[in-house]
């Protein structure tokens, strides 16, 4: 499988998670994870490392993942994320019209607080396009919040029922695009994005 790779050095690589593939396995232990996919073709390719994923995406969400040659690495990062070093911004298509052009959902998920603010860049037929800052990274949070507010996420089967809305898709339209964070190593800022997947810029132009 064809994994695009947005950044690579001596400590990180970053891919492009597709839509459809778990990150890492579930207490159910599938095989074919996109961890698993990656350290797969490092042993085909003979190498001696191996990838440790610094944080992971639903299944359904696609988007910017980032992975450590090392364990050492990797603890580095994931304390910037528990540390909220992480610049995080996603693309959601909601269901219905978001009236306000931006706002800020603060909610507590299982009594632990959660913020995520929000901007609204187009308001299509049934659905707006919304950008989203998550401030804290709380297991599912944008799909929790945006169904809170109302505007659950086009594709949402877990805290949203299908029936209950007219606009379908064939999976969660949510896309990790943008990452910022302090390269562990170099102390360099990183800033890396990634376009919206064929499949949502294809939903998008049916949808006008």
């Amino acid at each position: 499988m064809n994994i695009p790779v947005v950044f690579e050095d001596e400590w990180l690589v970053v891919v492009d998670k597709p839509t459809g593939l778990l990150t890492i396995p579930t207490p159910r232990n599938e095989k074919r994870t996109l961890t698993s996919i990656l350290n797969d073709d490092l042993k085909e390719r003979g190498k001696l490392y191996r990838l440790h994923p610094c944080h992971r995406l639903d299944r359904e969400t696609s988007g910017l993942v980032i992975y450590a040659k090392g364990k050492s690495t990797q603890k580095k990062m994931m304390d910037e994320f528990k540390s909220k070093g992480i610049g995080k911004k996603y693309v959601a298509f909601v269901q219905g019209t978001v009236v306000k052009d931006q706002g800020e959902i603060n909610k507590p998920i299982e009594f632990r607080p959660a913020i995520t603010k929000y901007r609204v860049s187009q308001r299509k037929k049934g659905f707006s396009v919304v950008e989203v800052m998550p401030l804290t990274g709380r297991t599912n949070q944008i799909r929790i919040h945006f169904k809170a507010l109302g505007h659950p996420i086009v594709g949402e089967t877990k805290y949203a029922f299908r029936k209950d809305f007219l606009l379908r898709a064939k999976r969660l339209c949510l896309h990790a695009r943008d990452l910022e964070f302090l390269h562990p190593v170099t102390k360099k800022v990183m800033r890396l994005s990634v376009d919206l997947p064929k499949d949502l810029n294809i939903f998008l132009d049916s949808h006008g």
